[in-house]
This record gives C-alpha cells, structure tokens and sequence, in this order.
C-alpha cells in the first residue's frame, strides 16, 4: 500500500485533489478531519500540496469544522432513513419524504464531483455520503468509504459495494461487509487526533488545580462528552462518596449539569471533595487528563474507543441506548467480549457501576491487564494508514 509520494507528487504536478464526504456527528466528522490533516502533511513533506472540497449537510457539524479549517465546503440534498423493525413503518410519509430527495442529492453530487475532478473521494458516512459516494462511481473516480462502528452504518453498508476500497476500524467489522467487498476491504483503525496521544498527567494537575488529588489513589475520569450525560450524572452521583473513598475524580458533566452538581459535591466531607473536580467542561486539557486517568467512565461511541485503545486505558462503558442501530452497545460487547474493557450491557443503575469499577481500583493487576489488551486493539497510527489507502488508489 506504500507508494512512492515524491513521484505521485512530481506525475500530478499539481495539488492533489480530494473531496470529502460524511459528517452529522463528530464520529464521522473528526475522524475525516484527522485524515485530511495527515494527508496534507504528508504531502508537504513531499513538497505536494491538497486541495480539499467537503460535501456535506448545513446543519451538520462538518459545516462549523471546515469553516474553522477553511475547507471548501458545498451542501447536497440529503434523505434520512428512518431504522424500525416493523417493514411498514419504513414506508412513513418522512422516510417517502426523504427518499423522494435522493435523486436531487445524487444529481447535485455528481456536478460537484464532475466540477471538482478529484483524484480520489472519502466517504466516512452519515447519509450525506450516500449520494456523493454514487456520484464517484458515476464519474469513475476513486471511491475510499471509512467506517468507525464495529458494524457498519446504513449509508457505508450501501457505499460498500461500489468502494474502490473499504477501510474499517476494527477485524470484527470484515464480516459484516457485503461479500462483494472484503476483497477491498483494509484494517486501517479509526484515526485519533495525534494531540490525544501527547498528554501528561502532571500538566492535568497544574492546569486544573488538582492540588487536592492524593497520587497514591488511581484517578477516575467521568465524561458524557462534551454536552455531558444526565444518566451518567446521576449514576456517579449515587456513588460518589463511595467513589471518592476509592479514588480521585474528575467529573466533566456538561455546562447544563455543572451548576447542580457543584451543589452537590459542596456537601461532601472536604478530605472527599479535594479528591473531587467536576466542570462543564473539558477543553485543550483532555490529553491531559487522558494521561492522568487510570480508569475512564464514558459513553462507547466510536471516537472514544478509538482514544482510549490508543491510550490502553482501562475504562467503564455505559452505552448510549438510542445510538443508531445500537451502535453504542455493539462497540463496547466488542472489546468487553475481549477483556479489554468493562461494559454496562444491562441494568445500568448505582450499584452495578459500583460493582463495575470497585475492581478496577482496587485491584492493580487486573486493571492493567485490562489497559493492555486494549492497547493491544487500538491503532494510534490510524489516521497514516487511511492515508495510505487514499494514496493507493489515486490514478488506479
């Protein structure tokens, strides 16, 4: 899969063209993002240049991050899918709706794909893929989709087909492929931010002011993402006492949720509350407090795998249960399955996320253990092997 940049770069004699597909979430946002920062420095290194075009929805968050990056940006028509498992309510008046729009966003694609003549397309889901994926095949251009999921998301699963190539984050998910696709399917891993990989615990201490923390004690990271979790929230406040008995903590509950539980910790015994921070939330800080944490609670969306295998940190999953196609569940049974994580598959309630982390902090070795078998699945070179398979298929 390694190609000779230099040589791509002196045969185009131009910037390397490529547009960009996906977005809705920050799961197939960032990842995409991640790649193309890697793609555009490798190319530099090679004294190449990238040009970019991102097709994506207005009120997704791909239309805020490439107005931050200055990434050319265009919006097609899109159609929602709406997942039961009742057949007839696939056929609502919103899924007709929405699927009547399909036709519009394929032929406004194609003109974008056709003005643009990229050397290569990425598509990394959301349903804003689905039209621009078609309009590659339609110009015969290049096609590479990235999935983030252990399973494949709708509009991938339909992108699969016509790939050039399919890139995918985890073995588990080659067998979920169509057939037809495995022959050019790759296991590149889901790129992580490389600043996720650079933290330091002691710079977590002095930017937060955890003064308080006693370092004898594992330290325990809470996170919702960035908006928070009221489940989550509540489930740790249960057992906080508890919690700060064990460890130190660092709570980030959302800007929604701080004012209240501030309230609450204000209770605490103050040997407790010193081991306590809480904050709506968690900036440049992150790698830090990545690096510091011995134990993560959090969601399982396919982001957060991918930093946490990448770190090998121990963590505790609390699946978000109304994630598409229970995607949430399925990620944190993969690793749970494989020892290299503990998830909360059932009854998720105080008691359960007691008997969940208590383990992890009293017993050394056994967190360990479960921290290296997650470093043994994460791929923190993901983001240069993407790159890899965008290059490989530019001229094919």
């Amino acid at each position: 899969m390694n190609r000779d940049i230099s040589d791509l770069v002196s045969r185009l004699g131009r910037p390397l063209r490529l547009i960009v597909t996906g977005g809705g979430t920050g799961g197939h946002t960032y990842p995409a993002l991640t790649a193309v920062r890697a793609l555009r420095s490798r190319l530099a290194e090679a004294g190449g240049a990238l040009d970019v075009l991102w097709i994506g929805t207005a009120a997704g968050l791909e239309a805020k991050v490439t107005a931050a990056e200055n990434i050319p940006f265009r919006t097609v028509a899109t159609g929602k899918i709406r997942r039961s498992a009742n057949p007839i309510k696939l056929v609502s008046p919103a899924n007709v709706k929405d699927m009547g729009r399909v036709p519009l966003g394929v032929a406004q694609a194609r003109s974008a794909v056709a003005d643009f003549g990229p050397d290569v397309v990425l598509g990394t889901g959301g349903y804003v893929a689905v039209p621009v994926g078609m309009a590659a095949r339609m110009c015969h251009r290049p096609l590479v989709v990235h999935e983030q999921t252990v399973r494949l998301g709708l509009g991938n699963r339909a992108l699969a087909r016509m790939a050039t190539r399919v890139a995918v984050s985890s073995e588990s998910t080659l067998r979920f492929l169509p057939e037809s696709a495995r022959a050019t399917a790759v296991v590149t891993g889901n790129p992580v931010r490389p600043e996720v990989l650079t933290g330091q615990g002691d710079k977590a201490i002095q930017a937060l002011g955890l003064w308080g923390f006693d370092r004898s004690l594992p330290t325990v990271y809470v996170t919702g993402g960035a908006q928070g979790s009221q489940q989550i929230n509540e489930l740790v406040g249960e057992i906080l006492p508890w919690l700060l008995g064990q460890a130190n903590v660092v709570h980030q509950c959302g800007p929604s949720h701080e004012e209240r539980l501030l309230a609450r910790a204000a209770g605490l015994p103050e040997q407790l509350r010193s081991r306590y921070l809480v904050t709506g939330f968690v900036g440049s800080e992150l790698p830090d407090v990545l690096a510091l944490a011995d134990v993560v609670v959090s969601r399982s969306g396919a982001g957060t795998l991918a930093e946490l295998t990448a770190l090998g940190r121990a963590a505790v999953f609390i699946p978000l249960a109304t994630s598409a196609g229970n995607e949430q569940e399925h990620n944190a049974r993969h690793l749970a399955e494989a020892g290299a994580a503990v998830a909360l598959l059932g009854r998720a309630a105080p008691d359960t996320l007691q008997a969940a982390i208590g383990p992890l902090l009293t017993d050394p070795a056994r967190r360990a253990d479960i921290a290296r078998r997650a470093a043994e699945r994460g791929r923190p070179d993901a983001a240069d092997r993407l790159v890899d398979v965008l290059l490989s298929v530019v001229d094919r």
